[in-house]
């Protein structure tokens, strides 16, 4: 991943259950904000009928157009979950990437998120258990 300017920006923000609206998902990306808010409009969790709710974070960075540069990671799941429920969320944390690239970035924009990574949470547990985190 590029440095530039020293610092790398490293933004976590979560992505709560809920209807997006639909004037999100057309909506220029201007803010980091508006980064959080499109992916909303992308992510489908897993049904429950098929893994159980758990918390995943993805590092993720984009080019200037608003594609995926590199490749995701991984970086925190919930320490509860079963292999299947990690499997699971992960190919939906993929494939809402899919679906929100490229990334509909303003000029402005484009320029300052190009290269900088994206710590994203997708949060589907209501609460977290008090249990002991396991790193990805």
């Amino acid at each position: 991943m590029a440095r530039r300017g020293g610092k790398l920006l490293l933004v976590a923000a979560m992505l709560q259950l809920g209807i997006p609206s639909a004037a999100a998902a057309d909506a220029q990306v201007n803010t980091i904000q508006d980064v959080f808010r499109h992916l909303r409009t992308c992510w489908k969790p897993p049904p429950p009928a098929k893994a159980r709710p758990l918390d995943i974070t993805v590092v993720v960075s984009f080019n200037r157009a608003g594609n995926i540069l590199g490749h995701p990671r991984i970086t925190y799941e919930s320490a509860e979950a079963s292999d299947d429920d990690r499997l699971q969320y992960r190919i939906a944390v993929m494939e809402a990437l899919q679906r929100c690239t490229p990334m509909p970035f303003t000029d402005a924009m484009a320029g300052a998120a190009a290269g900088r990574p994206f710590a994203i949470q997708f949060r589907s547990r209501k609460t977290s258990p008090p249990t002991q985190e396991r790193r990805a």
